[in-house]
């Protein structure tokens, strides 16, 4: 890879903890990167608000992904790219998963809607997002405007088998990916966190080759393949670790933290010192 200008971390399973902490020790590595003139952002699955307290705590001051890419913020959270599935093709997504006996929920921009608040995983939503859901009577009802669409279950296999009915049942209506083993997340036919890292490398340019990115989840991996380096967290499966360019510890024991300190600073370090001497000697020639 290029000089490393930029890291990009995925939030859930790899910036915080299992119980959805961010450690003292990740801040300092953040906080080490930044001072050693390396940006930092994230690409999550989570909504803009559910970026909100992130935002605050690390003071990011790039922009930042939301939705495994249908969203690109601002750090005060004005959208700046959105992209929504279209009405019928939420509206059937809702039907398929209620099928299934797959409870489905809908995220806009600035809102969370379900249609059963003691559903499955909705007090760790609440808690990972810092926002109660609105509770509706019919999402089908509610189909514009949807960034992104989750079927959530308990039942892992049950949720596993849906994923190829569904995207049976979309066809290229929409993107499908798994962004926990109890979610299935349908956003905007062409949306990626790959395809948004590019574009905030766009935004920011930055080659794409010059970028670091952290992830332990299937949907991380286009953010793997669009940049320079790649490391999957100890937790990720062996196929995300496939992937990548190195694998760090899990996400509760401060693999992220690990990976800036061991992998990304060092070579950081060598780089710039590379340059230097590759300076030095021309200068004596």
């Amino acid at each position: 890879m290029g000089k490393i200008s930029l890291v990009v971390s995925d939030v859930d399973g790899t910036l915080v903890t299992t119980d959805k902490v961010l450690t003292e020790r990740s801040r300092g590595a953040i906080a080490r990167l930044g001072a050693a003139g390396i940006g930092f952002s994230v690409i999550s699955s989570r909504p803009p608000f559910g970026l909100a307290k992130l935002i605050e705590s690390l003071g990011l001051r790039l922009p930042l992904g939301a939705f495994n890419g249908a969203a690109l913020v601002a750090p005060d959270l004005t959208v700046l790219e959105h992209r929504a599935l279209p009405a019928q093709t939420a509206r059937d997504a809702v039907a398929h998963f209620r099928a299934l006996s797959i409870d489905p929920w809908l995220f806009t921009v600035d809102q969370w809607l379900v249609e059963n608040a003691a559903g499955p995983y909705v007090p760790l939503e609440t808690r990972t997002i810092g926002t109660q859901p609105v509770v509706v009577d019919d999402l089908q009802a509610h189909g514009d405007a949807v960034a992104k669409l989750v079927g959530v279950s308990k039942d892992f296999g049950r949720l596993a088998a849906a994923e190829p009915q569904m995207r049976e049942a979309l066809g290229g209506r929409a993107s499908l990916v798994r962004s926990q083993a109890y979610y299935l997340d349908i956003t905007p036919a062409g949306t990626s966190k790959g395809t948004l890292l590019a574009e905030l490398a766009r935004r920011l340019s930055i080659p794409t080759a010059d970028i670091v990115t952290l992830g332990d989840m299937e949907n991380d991996v286009p953010m793997f393949r669009n940049s320079g380096f790649s490391i999957a967290m100890g937790n990720a499966s062996a196929e995300v670790k496939r992937h990548a360019s190195a694998v760090t510890l899990s996400n509760d024991q401060d693999g992220f933290a690990a990976a800036i300190e061991e992998i990304v600073l060092p070579r950081a370090e060598a780089q710039s010192a590379g340059g230097r001497a590759e300076t030095a000697g021309k200068t004596c020639k």
